[in-house]
């Protein structure tokens, strides 16, 4: 017998422990997904709560996501630039109730 050729009973195995594998990615990923959604609302949230406070609120609110977006980028890396700041902030915007997220 060649112990170099799987048998059934190995390959069976095997691919329980592929399955298991493959659910805990995708629960992980889907983790990961609801966490980012959830951080980009209470980004949208912080920017708009700051905008709030300022007197000039329309250049305020540019002024503040420039300056939001360069030390994000510095300090986070790419991922943070305006365009995508924007969006956060119109997310929090349109779904203001956490629970509807």
């Amino acid at each position: 017998m060649n112990d170099l050729v799987p048998s059934d009973d190995f390959e069976t195995g095997y691919g329980k422990i592929k399955v298991i594998l493959a659910e805990a990615r995708h629960r992980a990923y889907q983790a990961i997904n609801s966490a980012m959604v959830q951080s980009y609302w209470e980004i949208g949230r912080a920017i708009i709560e700051e905008e709030q406070r300022g007197k000039e609120r329309a250049e305020y609110g540019k002024a503040l996501v420039r300056e939001l977006s360069l030390r994000l980028t510095r300090d986070f890396g790419k991922g943070f630039d305006r365009s995508n700041l924007f969006p956060m902030r119109a997310f929090y915007q349109t779904y203001p109730i956490r629970d509807a997220v």
